[in-house]
C-alpha cells in the first residue's frame, strides 16, 4: 500500500505504455507541448468533465469529473463519467446519500479517436475501474469508452489478464519515477504521433561529448573558437 504522498498521476499509465521516455519527459521532466490530437483531446475533455454537472436519467446517477484514488496501485486521477445505476440487490453495489435502493458504478472514458489495437486505453479504464473499487469495497465486472471519432460507446470486460497487466505497470511506473531517469531515445513507427516529437529528437544520432570531440579531431579541423 501506498501513501497519500507516493500518489502518481493515474494518466501517466497510458503515457507509459505508450512509451517510458514519453512518460518520463511528462511525468520526470514536466515537459509538455500540445500536436492537432492532444488539442482536440482536450477540447473534447471540457464538454465532458465538469464537477459541477450530475445528473438523473431513467434510474442512473450521471456524475462527471469524479476524482478518484487507490492506495493499492499508488494512483490518483479523474473519471471522466461514472454512471451509477438502480439496481435491485446489493450485489457489488453501493448505498447513495440521498438515494433509495442500491446502485451499481459504471465508468465512461471520453476519448477523441477510435479503438486501438493495443490495450493502452483498456489499461488506463482498468486503473481508474480498480481505483473505484478499492475506494467502494466492490468488485466491476466492465466499463465504457465513447470514441468520438465513431460517436458510441464501446463496451470493454474486465479480466484477469488485463487486471495483471496494470498492475505490472503501475508497479513499474512507481520504479522508474523513484529511478529518476529519462530512457534513451528509440525511433519508432508510433513517434510521427507523438506530441513531444520535438523535444524527445527519437532521430537524432546517439553520440557523447568525448566521441564528438573525437570525430572533429580525426576529420583534421580540430575545434572550432566556438566550441
Amino acid at each position: 500500500m501506498y501513501s497519500e504522498d507516493d500518489l502518481l498521476a493515474l494518466s501517466g499509465l497510458q503515457h507509459l505504455a505508450f512509451c517510458e521516455r514519453q512518460w518520463a519527459l511528462i511525468h520526470i521532466e514536466q515537459q509538455w507541448t500540445e500536436n492537432l490530437l492532444t488539442v482536440q483531446g482536450n477540447i473534447l475533455h471540457e464538454r465532458v468533465d465538469d464537477p459541477s454537472l450530475v445528473e438523473t436519467r431513467n434510474g442512473v446517477i450521471i456524475s462527471r469529473a469524479m476524482p478518484i484514488q487507490s492506495f493499492r496501485l499508488g494512483l490518483s486521477g479523474v473519471a471522466d463519467v461514472v454512471e451509477f445505476h438502480q439496481v435491485k440487490t446489493a450485489d457489488n453495489a453501493i448505498k447513495i446519500a440521498g438515494k433509495d435502493g442500491f446502485w451499481r458504478p459504471f465508468i465512461i472514458e471520453y476519448k477523441r479517436g477510435k479503438p486501438k489495437i493495443t490495450d493502452i486505453d483498456k489499461i488506463q479504464l482498468m486503473a481508474q475501474t480498480i481505483c473505484l473499487e478499492e475506494m467502494f469495497s466492490i468488485t466491476i465486472q466492465k466499463g465504457s469508452f465513447f470514441y468520438n471519432e465513431i460517436k458510441r460507446r464501446d463496451n470493454i470486460e474486465f479480466d484477469s489478464d488485463l487486471r495483471n497487466k496494470t498492475e505490472k505497470l503501475a508497479e513499474r511506473m512507481h520504479y522508474l519515477f523513484q529511478l529518476g531517469q529519462t530512457p534513451k531515445a528509440k525511433y519508432t513507427k508510433l513517434c510521427k504521433a507523438c506530441s513531444l516529437y520535438d523535444l524527445c529528437l527519437p532521430k537524432m544520432p546517439k553520440t557523447t561529448v568525448k566521441s564528438y570531440i573525437n570525430s572533429c579531431l580525426e576529420e583534421g579541423g580540430g575545434l572550432s573558437d566556438d566550441f
